[in-house]
């Protein structure tokens, strides 16, 4: 992939909400993707703590139960509805991507090199951080949204699926086809955001 291309990726990559059932990508696609960045995303120390689940059709549909389940116990009755409708939108995708960090790992970095205990858990955040975009970027094209609902799923979802307990769940992506494209993007000035010295 040229420099241009990756970018164009990039830029056409959004945040879509309205979501449906219709992948333009094959699940075969999906799973090629996701594996692809789980292999090939760098790390540090090569790590390699990421994981990840890819979960089509019910099991998708499961996932924004256990949500909704679990606001349901945090979220007052009388102020649920938009909540809930938020939830639909989830629901109303194809597929549903968990981003995790295996702890074990982390730890046994920690204990290695303890002069960079402290530093391994944000090394391993910025590395999964790494998969997700590679993941969401390679999926231009298909509609998505990135979601941070742990740990409150948590426990239901790792019971669901026989998820590890040294997995910790860092982030859901939302798969489906494009129901109503995403509205337009502001930016702040590129030069209050960026430094360049030397040049």
């Amino acid at each position: 992939m040229s420099r241009q291309s990756l970018q164009q990726a990039a830029e056409s990559r959004r945040s879509i909400y309205s979501l449906n059932k219709n992948l333009p990508i094959g699940k075969d696609g999906i799973v090629q993707i996701v594996e692809h960045a789980v292999l090939h995303t760098p790390s540090s120390f090569n790590s390699q703590s990421a994981r990840v689940v890819v979960l089509f059709g019910e099991e998708h549909d499961k996932v924004w139960q256990f949500v909704e389940d679990a606001l349901r116990a945090v979220v007052p009755a009388d102020s649920f509805e938009p909540t809930a409708q938020k939830l639909k939108l989830f629901k109303a995708g194809a597929a549903t991507i968990l981003f995790y960090e295996d702890q074990n790992v982390v730890k046994g970095l920690q204990e290695q090199f303890p002069a960079y205990a402290a530093n391994f858990p944000v090394w391993a955040d910025q590395a999964n951080a790494m998969v997700q975009y590679a993941v969401w970027t390679t999926l231009a094209g298909a509609g998505a949204n990135l979601q941070h609902y742990n740990p409150l799923p948590d426990a239901a979802i790792a019971e669901a699926w026989n998820i590890p307990e040294n997995w910790l769940l860092r982030a859901q992506m939302v798969v489906g086809g494009i129901g109503a494209p995403a509205g337009e993007k502001t930016f702040q000035p590129v030069a209050e955001r960026l430094k360049v010295f030397g040049a």
